[in-house]
């Protein structure tokens, strides 16, 4: 099947169609995941301009009509307010339009999906992103049994956000995410910065090909955003 998959938690706009089969090894295997289209920008400003042209543009490389889209993956943060609810919007959006389901997805879990791949058994991979503030978002995956969880690790920890330093690394045996705090850590460090069309689908492949009932999609913001209503408290006749 077709899958449409978003991401917009990092500043790597991404959008990508990817094609879904299971595996002729079974349903205990990972399933076949093909990446027919893909599209990525960088810039943490430009989410909501060109988010929906490069589906557009994925659309037409691969000789495409939305129609032939079965589902969407999205994924879900952690990242700020504002990027994610881009990418939200516009899953939810493609969703309602077509009448195809929607799945949220952590967007850690993708970068991992792609990471673990190469894992042995018992390494533990520590996934950061870029949280600002000069802290990071992070998760930690480890490879009990060959492809747990589909091929993407079983998460141990996390989503969180916090300062690199105060991180627990002491398991973690290898590194993924932001080019920019992968350095931070006396780690090995993997080739994968931002999540890809294939890591999304991979970690939903289960509930797609399944056709489970998707969850609700709920952002993981981690904390609260920087823009706030401002709050006004009631003067009484004094002027207290």
């Amino acid at each position: 099947m077709l899958v449409l998959a978003v991401d917009t938690a990092t500043p790597a706009v991404t959008a990508g169609l990817v094609e879904l089969e299971q595996s002729a090894a079974g349903a205990e295997a990972p399933a076949d995941v093909r990446t027919i289209a893909v599209r990525v920008r960088v810039d943490a400003r430009a989410h909501a301009e060109v988010l929906t042209p490069q589906i557009l543009e994925c659309l037409t490389e691969a000789g495409r009509s939305r129609t032939d889209i079965a589902a969407v993956v999205v994924g879900l943060g952690p990242g700020p307010f504002t990027g994610l609810r881009v990418g939200m919007a516009t899953a939810a959006a493609f969703g309602d339009a077509l009448g195809i389901p929607v799945y949220g997805v952590c967007s850690l879990d993708a970068i991992a999906a792609d990471g673990a791949r190469d894992l042995a058994p018992g390494a533990e991979l520590l996934v950061v992103t870029d949280a600002r503030r000069r802290e990071v978002y992070s998760a930690r995956y480890r490879e009990d049994l060959p492809w747990a969880m589909g091929g993407i690790g079983r998460r141990v920890a996390g989503p969180d956000v916090g300062k690199p330093g105060e991180l627990d690394t002491e398991q973690a045996t290898v590194i993924a995410g932001s080019a920019s705090h992968v350095d931070l850590f006396d780690l090995p460090v993997l080739p994968v910065e931002t999540p890809s069309p294939a890591g999304l689908v991979r970690v939903a492949a289960p509930a797609v090909l399944a056709r489970a009932v998707p969850e609700p999609l709920v952002p993981l913001y981690l904390r609260r955003p920087d823009a706030v209503e401002k709050s006004y408290r009631t003067l009484d006749r004094t002027g207290a």
